[in-house]
């Protein structure tokens, strides 16, 4: 039920619909803001707004705390290294992008070319055939 009502919902949702969602009361789900572990955006009446990111980040709160026993500040850890992980992935990411882009053609014309320059020369491949 949580996996399809969260896909619907993409303005955002309130607190209430959050804590009956994940059966937990609305105090934890302030506690979790107040200690720094979700942060939902705020309606122009200054009303909280939880969006599926602060619902799948919430999904991992819970499932730390209640299946593993992570106390919060062993969460804060956790998802702050998550974080890390998470931009570095994507520094990764545009690093190799950067690297094809730049070393691509060079590389494609390096492979089809056999290079005369080189200390040890290669001669090109020889197809034999096997005969049963």
């Amino acid at each position: 039920m949580a996996a399809r009502a969260k896909k619907s919902a993409r303005a955002g949702y309130m607190i209430s619909a959050v804590a009956t969602l994940y059966k937990i009361h609305p105090q934890t789900l302030r506690l979790y803001e107040r200690v720094g572990l979700l942060k939902p955006s705020r309606s122009q009446g200054n009303t909280r707004l939880y969006t599926d990111a602060d619902l799948e980040r919430l999904e991992v709160i819970l499932n730390l705390a209640r299946e593993m026993g992570v106390n919060l500040a062993g969460i804060e850890i956790i998802l702050n290294m998550r974080d890390k992980m998470e931009g570095m992935r994507t520094q990764m990411q545009q690093f190799m992008q950067f690297v094809q882009h730049e070393l691509g053609p060079v590389m494609r014309s390096a492979q089809i070319k056999p290079s005369r320059e080189a200390i040890v020369r290669v001669p090109p491949p020889r197809v034999i055939r096997v005969h049963r």
